[in-house]
């Protein structure tokens, strides 16, 4: 795999030095300060590739923006209203200014209002350090009680209901404010935040779109982008949701392999493929994240590997983000999976034939505490994570590991 590092701009408490030192191969990146629908041009793609290619006292930096997370999919695009003509043209224009730039990897997700979601930024692990969590009950309480969504209680376990209704009872206004902040983020280093009343607009807004019909949205959006992807030599890969499962009563559509597959068929391209986050697949408890890189191997165009351990084996449950080589994703695993796909283009031939993956999320630990990085990006955190996800990699590699493997197998 080839080793990458997200940064989010100048204002990135993570320096470009950070990502030499941690030995990383290349950037991913993003415009998040240019609105939603807009299109990206060459002037500011150049800008943030300048900022990559130089460290802080102007030398050569040798890291390349390589991977674009994410170019973002309006939400007139997702709900076919308003400018969403307007904005799938400008998206293409995007893509073809990217390209004349050198950037051919596309990293996008179809998730309705909210990105991924969380209900604390900083919570704490046994060992000290802090961590991202997603606490259903405390979402159930947001949800039924400071959205106040009408007949929000009818989408929970009766138990989820309860427990939901005596936590509020006991959450002080501090904690209100914060649940609030946390589930209404948005995007990782956007500019774009909402309010409550805003979700409220929203979820009007969507009122009458199902499942299916998000899901036809996003098979037509596909059909306009994916050819002037392919044209260009483009590859294009959809985030999983995050968590992947409903949430507010909205539909989610990219949480399971079939929900994968469903996509990469209806829009056959090489263009049109997947970013495996085997963390955000990893939340449910019926997705197998090794058997899934298998199924989708050809079309695996960018990885994110994280780990979480859940509380239970609900569908829809807690969760918290667990150090890269805990938590309930067989990583190792999942990494002989990549690898041997990694093998296999090798041998076929394709010029993609090394995936590029980034350590994602982290938990804050050492210096990170207290830093008030972007949440679950973390510099020590991730260089952590990279280092074990780096062993296992070298291992693999090794000429000593293949006879051994070959030993076993005869």
């Amino acid at each position: 795999m080839r080793q990458t590092w997200r940064w989010f701009g100048p204002k990135d408490l993570a320096k470009i030095e950070d990502m030499l030192q941690a030995g990383v191969e290349g950037v991913v990146s993003a415009l998040h300060h240019i609105p939603n629908g807009t299109i990206w041009e060459p002037a500011e793609i150049a800008r943030r590739q300048a900022e990559i290619g130089k460290r802080s006292d102007g030398t050569p930096s040798g890291l390349k923006w390589e991977v674009v997370e994410s170019l973002p999919v309006s939400e007139d695009i997702k709900k076919q209203k308003g400018d969403w003509r307007t904005h799938i043209a400008n998206y293409k224009t995007s893509l073809e200014n990217l390209s004349a730039a050198g950037i051919k990897i596309i990293c996008y997700n179809f998730m309705p209002i909210l990105d991924w979601t969380r209900t604390d930024l900083n919570w704490r692990v046994a060992h000290g350090g802090t961590c991202m969590r997603f606490d259903i009950v405390d979402f159930a309480a947001f949800d039924i009680h400071l959205l106040a969504r009408f007949d929000a209680s009818g989408d929970y376990a009766p138990e989820i209901v309860t427990r939901a209704h005596e936590r509020f009872a006991q959450m002080s206004d501090g904690r209100k404010r914060e649940l609030i902040d946390n589930i209404t983020a948005g995007l990782p280093g956007s500019t774009e935040k909402l309010t409550l009343e805003g979700v409220r607009q929203q979820l009007a807004e969507y009122d009458h779109i199902s499942a299916d019909r998000l899901r036809a949205n996003f098979i037509a959006f596909l059909e306009e982008v994916v050819p002037v992807a392919e044209r260009l030599g483009m590859r294009m890969c959809c985030h999983p949701d995050d968590p992947p499962f409903p949430l507010m009563g909205l539909p989610r559509i990219m949480s399971t392999l079939e929900d994968y597959r469903t996509i990469l068929s209806a829009v056959d391209s090489p263009a049109n493929g997947a970013t495996l986050c085997s963390g955000s697949l990893g939340v449910r408890p019926d997705n197998d994240l090794p058997a899934m890189m298998k199924a989708l191997a050809p079309k695996v165009h960018f990885i994110h590997l994280r780990n979480v351990k859940r509380d239970s084996n609900a569908i829809a449950g807690s969760f918290f983000e667990d150090e890269h080589l805990a938590g309930d994703t067989d990583m190792v695993a999942l990494i002989a999976a990549i690898m041997t796909e990694e093998a296999r283009r090798k041998a076929e031939g394709r010029a993609d034939h090394q995936i590029p993956m980034r350590p994602d999320h982290g938990q804050d630990i050492l210096d990170d505490l207290g830093r008030k990085a972007q949440p679950g990006y973390p510099t020590i955190g991730r260089l952590k994570g990279l280092a074990e996800l780096r062993g296992i990699m070298r291992t693999f590699d090794h000429p000593e590991f293949g006879l051994k493997r070959s030993a076993i197998n005869d």
